[in-house]
């Protein structure tokens, strides 16, 4: 599929990743095709509407399930019918995003583009999306996609209700903003928790038959061996004292984080 904006890319049976690699955050959104619905993973930037590739790869209804509610994200959101959420990101989703300012969002938004934009998207007007959810999700949930489950792993830290995402069928393990690779993974903000996010950190590297991790930034796609080097991460920066906002950024052989 040729898109001036996005690139999509077929990561195996139904599964399509949707990258905005124009922009400077590199966002990725995915896209999970069953037998009686699909999920998309988040519906990225917004300065182009998301909506106009999933038409072209499903005819399916479709949910989307926000990994996190910052403006990144969840840009395409109000182009879809129906919004799965963590209970824990809900209040964001409706009232706006805490701990970053419209005037910073826009700045972000704007900075960094190397193809053209069409001519709607105005940074000096973006708002990012606000509305209510249709279902709230917890941990150990599951999402029934038809011969295709999608377990829900609460996952906080960058954001109080991150969720990361196991396909069962694939072994996929979609980690939004939780893990990527090649800039850090941030935790410094005053609505972040560095100490939330290395127990998310390791809760996933605990997680049983992953096959391939997808972050929601950069690199499109890591292996699971990465978790071996993240539990030992994890025990450096616990034993020096290191898992509090202020230590700066903690680089390791294959991503790094800032707190």
């Amino acid at each position: 599929m040729v898109d001036p904006w996005f690139a999509v890319q077929e990561l195996g049976s139904k599964t399509f990743a949707i990258s905005e690699y124009g922009h400077w955050e590199k966002v990725h959104s995915f896209l999970l095709i069953g037998e009686i619905q699909a999920a998309l993973i988040d519906t990225g930037l917004g300065i182009v509407p998301i909506k106009r590739i999933t038409d072209q790869l499903t005819e399916l209804p479709i949910i989307v399930l926000t990994t996190h509610v910052h403006a990144d994200h969840i840009g395409g959101h109000g182009d879809y019918d129906t919004i799965y959420v963590h209970g824990d990101d809900a209040d964001w989703l409706i009232h706006g995003i805490k701990g970053l300012s419209l005037e910073q969002i826009r700045k972000d938004m704007a900075r960094d583009i190397t193809i053209p934009v069409p001519k709607s998207f105005d940074p000096d007007t973006y708002k990012p999306y606000q509305g209510y959810p249709d279902k709230l999700l917890s941990d150990g949930d599951t999402i029934d996609l038809g011969n295709r489950s999608l377990g829900i792993y609460h996952t906080p830290g960058h954001s109080p209700g991150h969720i990361s995402i196991l396909d069962h069928e694939t072994g996929y393990l979609f980690t939004g903003d939780l893990l990527y690779s090649d800039t850090p993974v941030y935790a410094f903000y005053p609505s972040t928790s560095p100490e939330d996010l290395v127990n998310s950190l390791e809760k996933i590297a605990s997680i049983q038959k992953v096959s391939k991790i997808y972050g929601g930034h950069n690199q499109l796609g890591l292996e699971p061996k990465i978790f071996c080097e993240i539990l030992t991460a994890i025990q450096y920066l616990r034993e020096n004292n290191l898992v509090r906002h202020g230590t700066g950024v903690h680089t390791f052989q294959s991503f790094s984080v800032h707190f």
